[in-house]
């Protein structure tokens, strides 16, 4: 696991590189954990911790920790959830790092579908954003599609594509926030685990940048099936 792990980083950390070398911006790196755990039947716990860096390590831009309660209205599937994000953000301003925090509520709607191979899914989210010395709210909708590669599902011991597409609409003006576009390559490690290595660029107002990232994904239940 940790050859095929290596092998995916190192390929999709070249391939960043090169884009972000195309389009001069410059490179971050996005590592990140995401648990989604059955409490029950229909209850599950959303579990999320992502550190973003400038750079590759050390030079810290955000730090994000988000939590909820969902429930599935069909069998697992249609999960509706409530959340709260604690959002630790140093951004440098004319030159000089500076810190915010963010307290973030957020509801969100997820539904799947699947198409033979493919694995689509639709994530509606609303953000109630408590910030310093302000009060914000943001509408964000995804799209994404896992593609197995190596197997006609998503088995364990197996390689996928990812990639999706998300918006950000403020309730502010301006209306537009930013985009992400991202594309990756994945491993099944179990029916319970998953890891992926990708490139994500995102469209802001006035600013275009690419960032590396690394995701493990934990679905280990901890009810007793």
């Amino acid at each position: 696991m940790r050859k095929v792990f290596t092998k995916l980083a190192f390929t999709v950390l070249s391939l960043g590189s090169i884009a972000a070398f195309a389009q001069e911006n410059d490179l971050g790196a996005w590592y990140m954990y995401f648990g989604n755990n059955k409490i029950s039947k229909k209850l599950n716990l959303h579990n999320e911790i992502q550190y973003r860096n400038f750079d590759a390590v050390g030079d810290l831009e955000q730090l994000l920790i988000r939590t909820g309660i969902g429930y599935d209205l069909t069998e697992n599937n249609n999960n509706v959830l409530l959340g709260y994000g604690f959002i630790l953000s140093r951004p440098y301003v004319n030159g000089e790092k500076k810190e915010n925090i963010e307290h973030r509520i957020f509801q969100q709607f997820i539904t799947k579908q699947k198409f033979g191979r493919f694995n689509l899914q639709h994530r509606y989210r609303l953000e109630e954003r408590f910030l310093q010395d302000d009060f914000r709210m943001r509408f964000r909708y995804m799209i994404g599609l896992n593609i197995p590669i190596t197997q006609k599902e998503m088995l364990p011991k197996s390689l996928y594509a990812s990639v999706y597409n998300e918006i950000f609409l403020s309730f502010d003006s301006p209306v537009f926030d930013r985009n992400r576009v991202y594309g990756a390559l994945g491993y099944v490690i179990n029916k319970n685990m998953r890891i992926e290595a990708g490139y994500m660029n995102q469209i802001q107002e006035n600013k275009n940048r690419g960032q590396i990232q690394i995701g493990f994904y934990n679905n280990i239940p901890f009810n007793k099936n």
